[in-house]
């Protein structure tokens, strides 16, 4: 098994000295020199797809908040571009917006006389308190509302500049309709977790990016920070959009105001999967949540296993979360056939005791109960091609893409769990097309050249020592 050890460079976030600052540089990813960045791929015409952390040469933007020039693809950008679009509708449904320009554009749009409605997250459906805007000793929220909102630098946030800028009270005051998903008449069941955008009831805006700072740009106050690892798709089909804007109708229901008749989580009726063809791309979507009651296979996870299943040459995985038991088995299976498994996995999830990551490197880390994962089944025979990538400090592996054979991908706001599975809302997309599948593996073999692979030695210890006091 390959030891190598892991530093995750936080250290700089929490002001911990300049020695281990220097050592966080110094396991940062590199910016490559533009002779050394690799050739644009081509984009399919009805499916493009943009990574914050594309490498590729021309992909550069200026981030609109901190002025830095960067590589990579503007997510920002390419949901405002979308919007800007629009002539008769707009349904957003994320987890959690703060990006001001955005709530700008849908402001304007709906004073231009588009329909637009709004779903977020309850626990993000606020504006900033008063107790984060301003004054000494701000935590690391406090100092990310100062950098967006602060602009004369005064160390105050008035009331102008946080209706400038302040995402959520843009969209009030601007009386864009907007619910959480207590509007079930629940306290929120599950997590609202989707991020996707119908347009006109013809174009959808899809991924694993949240429209906020950190998700798309990076952290505010942190200039070295690129970004929460994270992609999208712009999907260009009527009758996928359908598809996710019967899925936002049931959110909806009536809407603010009216009955508490939106459906979110297992509220929501079972609906089986459905399969478009678009263009050269046959695509498959499932929204989640699936009742524990229904068959596994018919679920957004048991899609996953089974789109795997069908791999042959290669498995190549980047994801923020791996804790389904039965996807890792799946993967065993693929691993004894004669399949390469490559797994990436973000990492403050990638070592801990639930984490499917631990089963592919063939060790048990118990929990504080003495006892495995139910079912667990670390590998007889190990990979050593599990790990995790070298980001900036702060920034996450925020994707839940999977590319199989170097055609088809899987990906989404769905990460690979039992709580996305059984208790969120969220999306799973399956892409068959090799020109879509062409960028995920790029963007999966930058992450993977520079990435930390197998146990390292604070596992290692943290392993040994969870044996110890449990008596082994």
């Amino acid at each position: 098994m390959v030891m190598r050890r892991l530093f995750v460079p936080l250290v700089c976030v929490l002001g911990l000295g300049l020695n281990s600052c220097r050592l966080a540089a110094q396991l940062a990813p590199t910016v490559l020199p533009a002779a050394q960045r690799p050739a644009p791929l081509p984009q399919d015409p009805q499916i493009p797809v943009y990574f914050n952390h594309n490498t590729a040469q021309g992909a550069n933007y200026t981030d609109p908040y901190r002025q830095i020039e960067r590589p990579g693809d503007d997510l920002e950008g390419v949901i405002l571009q979308e919007i800007a679009q629009a002539q008769q509708s707009i349904d957003v449904a994320v987890q959690e917006l703060r990006l001001p320009r955005i709530a700008q554009a849908l402001a304007a749009k709906q004073a231009a006389g588009v329909r637009v409605r709004v779903v977020l997250e309850n626990t993000y459906n606020q504006p900033w308190p008063e107790s984060e805007r301003s004054g000494p000793g701000r935590s690391n929220t406090d100092a990310e509302i100062a950098a967006l909102a602060d602009q004369d630098g005064d160390g105050q946030v008035t009331a102008a500049e946080l209706a400038q800028n302040d995402a959520i009270l843009i969209l009030r005051n601007a009386r864009v309709p907007l619910i959480d998903d207590t509007a079930d008449g629940s306290k929120g069941s599950g997590l609202m977790h989707h991020k996707f955008v119908v347009i006109d009831g013809a174009t959808v805006v899809t991924g694993s990016a949240n429209f906020t700072p950190s998700g798309t740009h990076g952290d505010l106050t942190m200039a070295v920070s690129r970004g929460n690892v994270n992609h999208l798709l712009v999907i260009r089909d009527r009758a996928l959009a359908q598809a996710f804007q019967q899925e936002f109708n049931l959110l909806w229901g009536d809407g603010p105001g009216g009955r508490p008749d939106s459906k979110f989580g297992l509220q929501k009726p079972m609906r089986p999967a459905q399969t478009f063809t678009i263009g050269a791309s046959r695509v498959t979507v499932h929204f989640s949540p699936t009742s524990p009651s229904q068959a596994w296979e018919m679920s957004s996870n048991g899609l996953i296993a089974r789109t795997l299943s069908a791999a042959n040459q290669s498995v190549d995985l980047a994801l923020f979360v791996f804790s389904e038991q039965a996807i890792a088995n799946t993967l065993a299976t693929r691993h004894q056939q004669g399949t390469q498994v490559r797994v990436l996995i973000d990492p403050s999830f990638a070592f801990r005791d639930f984490s499917e990551g631990l089963d592919l490197l063939g060790v048990t880390l118990l929990k504080q109960d003495c006892q495995a994962e139910p079912n667990n089944q670390p590998w007889a025979a190990p990979i050593t091609t599990v790990g995790v990538p070298a980001l900036p400090p702060g920034d996450k592996l925020h994707h839940k893409f999977g590319v199989m054979d170097r055609r088809v991908v899987i990906t989404g706001s769905h990460n690979w769990s039992a709580a996305a599975n059984h208790n969120n809302d969220e999306t799973v997309l399956v892409i068959d097309n090799p020109a879509i599948a062409a960028h995920f593996q790029q963007e999966f073999d930058h992450l993977f050249k520079g990435a930390q692979l197998g146990i390292t030695s604070a596992v290692e210890t943290k392993i040994q020592e969870a044996a110890q006091a449990c008596g082994g």
